[in-house]
């Protein structure tokens, strides 16, 4: 790691407007995929259907299987006036929630749902978030049949747009693997896969193993620092269950390589490489427990990996902590480097967007 890995300055391209993908590939896996060899320092242009030449037998690939609350909730105030609420944390019980709210909005005023839902306006908790509190217990329920899939801002859906897309959304921003509720955001580089897709990779012999990590707020936090490693990551829970403990273990002491689907999935695997992992006295790591906690791990160029050999990704923001962490993978000026490639190739980017593999 040098001084210039530490400028968030220096986390910066060049992205034209219409290459924000918007909508989805027709087919989940018709997506590209632009593959980086950090060996020899190469980029190689594919499509996503031909992911599992990526593998060899036994590999273990590790997805994040947390699935996407459609946390976003739009309402009105007495006077008509509308207003938009994310739940942060979606599944929690209730009457009382943390949400993000736009636009201001005084305290003490109340806000109207569908199904007689309402709740009053409360004061800012310390962590700069909004509380509300509701008239009835159940909020996901008014989720589940009101609520938006919790897009990011630059994926555009005004007014009418929303609803109508709200079916689409509902079913491409969320892994077929999904399955434990608790994100408000995808880990988008598992939208790619398809179930025929894995049943190959197990024809393969590739291991599947599977992590939760409920992506938050903390994922996206803006970094405000001119110096990176002044920023702090918001904590985010994980589980790792015995049976996907030992399929890592498996491949762990078999020297087969874990490939994570997503930084969430990294994120994971090296906070519990970081706190439940045995090491051998090179430094080695030889295996983890099974195991449950939070993480605010921020992982930058510098960073030494317990764990992950290679990973699929998508193509990140300027300036965040995801695009941050593949370039403590794979180094910020090779990563910078395929970047302009897939513009000028004009590859699709971010939540929506085409797939990189770094090896």
């Amino acid at each position: 790691m040098t001084n210039e890995d530490n400028l968030l300055s220096n986390y910066d391209y060049d992205i034209p407007a219409e290459l924000i993908a918007q909508v989805p590939a027709e087919q989940r896996s018709g997506s590209r995929l632009i593959v980086l060899d950090r060996k020899k320092q190469t980029v190689e242009h594919r499509n996503f259907s031909e992911v599992a030449d990526m593998f060899d037998e036994n590999d273990c690939l590790v997805v994040n299987t947390t699935k996407v609350v459609p946390a976003r909730l739009y309402g009105h105030k007495s006077t008509g006036g509308k207003a938009e609420l994310l739940f942060l944390e979606p599944t929690k019980s209730g009457k009382t929630h943390s949400v993000l709210l736009k636009p201001y909005i005084k305290p003490g005023q109340n806000l109207y749902f569908d199904d007689g839902y309402e709740c009053v306006v409360g004061d800012y908790d310390l962590n700069g978030n909004r509380i509300v509190e509701f008239n009835k217990e159940d909020i996901s329920v008014l989720l589940e049949k009101n609520g938006f899939m919790p897009l990011p801002p630059y994926i555009k859906r005004k007014d009418k747009e929303a609803e109508k897309m709200s079916a689409l959304d509902r079913l491409r921003y969320q892994t077929v693997y999904a399955s434990e509720k608790g994100a408000i955001a995808a880990p988008t580089a598992g939208l790619h896969f398809t179930k025929e897709i894995i049943e190959k990779l197990k024809s393969k012999k590739v291991q599947i193993a599977k992590v939760v990590l409920h992506v938050g707020w903390g994922t996206f936090k803006p970094i405000v620092s001119d110096n990176i490693k002044d920023h702090k990551m918001l904590p985010e829970k994980y589980i790792l269950d015995e049976e996907n403990a030992f399929k890592i273990n498996k491949a762990l002491e078999s020297g087969k390589r874990i490939i994570a689907v997503g930084t969430t999935t990294v994120r994971s695997l090296e906070s519990i490489a970081g706190t439940k992992g045995s090491y051998d006295s090179c430094g080695n790591l030889m295996s983890v427990e099974s195991c449950s906690g939070q993480t605010d791990i921020f992982i930058y160029p510098g960073y030494k990996f317990k764990m992950v050999k290679a990973m699929f990704t998508n193509l990140h923001l300027p300036h965040s902590t995801p695009l941050m962490m593949v370039s403590a993978l794979a180094g910020r000026n090779f990563i910078l480097k395929a970047y302009k490639e897939a513009v000028m190739k004009k590859y699709r980017f971010f939540s929506y967007g085409d797939s990189m593999f770094i090896k």
